[in-house]
């Protein structure tokens, strides 16, 4: 099981937890953060025994998204692990789910703050809960910079456009709740029981088909920016092949023994 300095992985029965560990810099990112980040899903990816991911922050707060210190020439955190940034020039992104979509379902557990980077790299997870004092926004253009982490382009197909440029254009900070209102969030429950929610429904997701999730989730992803007739042609080519599975079968038999199934990932 990797992790690094920054980024601490654990199991949960079938859910791999990552978190980002700089809590005396509320999470804001570094290269030994990134080079986790990245290796956690590449783990959770090629594990099959993993069903589920959950992402969470340490010290009460998810991430502060980037840098600025290091931005501003003070060095990142984490320059000993250098190197695998320039072997792969793009692992940054990947580890930012901007250029990568893990194949298991993601869910963020956001305590504190989730500004920046951090509602940048919210985007890519796939279930969100928040803490009722979480602390959402995208602030770059307030520091005269630029949301390239994907929210120009993610943030708009997510919640109502109309939302998504005032959190772009006014760089102003959100409440759990209303983001929740918005859409960018699930559920909002009490301070500290951010992680619980999130373990609760990784819980209900393992309990499921993994080949059915897993297939679920690429088509939903897959189809939508096709139109409805591509979409509809491309769902069957995702679900067709799942009612051939053992696990389809196991599913089916499980019901009419009133037990619980025992899917083999087959």
């Amino acid at each position: 099981m990797g992790g690094t300095e920054h980024l601490t992985v654990r199991r949960e029965g079938a859910t791999l937890v990552l978190t980002l560990n700089r809590p005396e810099a509320k999470n804001a990112l570094s290269i030994s953060m990134l080079v986790g980040l990245y290796d956690g899903w590449i783990e959770a990816d090629e594990d099959d025994g993993v069903r589920s991911i959950v992402l969470t922050g340490a010290g009460g707060a998810f991430c502060a998204g980037m840098d600025l210190k290091a931005l501003a020439g003070q060095g990142m955190a984490g320059e000993h692990l250098r190197d695998r940034l320039k072997a792969d020039p793009d692992l940054h992104w990947k580890a930012m789910l901007r250029h990568h979509r893990p194949r298991k379902p993601v869910i963020a557990a956001v305590e504190g703050y989730c500004v920046a980077g951090g509602t940048e790299i919210l985007q890519g997870t796939d279930i969100r809960v928040a803490g009722e004092s979480a602390t959402f926004g995208l602030f770059e253009v307030r520091r005269g910079l630029f949301p390239i982490g994907g929210s120009t382009v993610r943030l708009q197909r997510q919640i109502p456009r109309t939302h998504a440029l005032e959190m772009l254009l006014t760089g102003r900070p959100y409440s759990a709740r209303e983001a929740a209102d918005i859409g960018l969030v699930g559920h909002v429950v009490a301070d500290g029981g951010a992680l619980d929610k999130a373990l609760e429904i990784a819980e209900q997701i393992n309990a499921c088909g993994p080949l059915a999730v897993e297939a679920v989730k690429a088509s939903v992803y897959e189809s939508a920016e096709l139109t409805e007739t591509d979409g509809l042609a491309a769902e069957l080519k995702r679900g067709w092949p799942i009612f051939d599975t053992a696990d389809a079968k196991e599913g089916a038999r499980a019901f009419a023994e009133k037990r619980a199934p025992d899917y083999k990932r087959a």
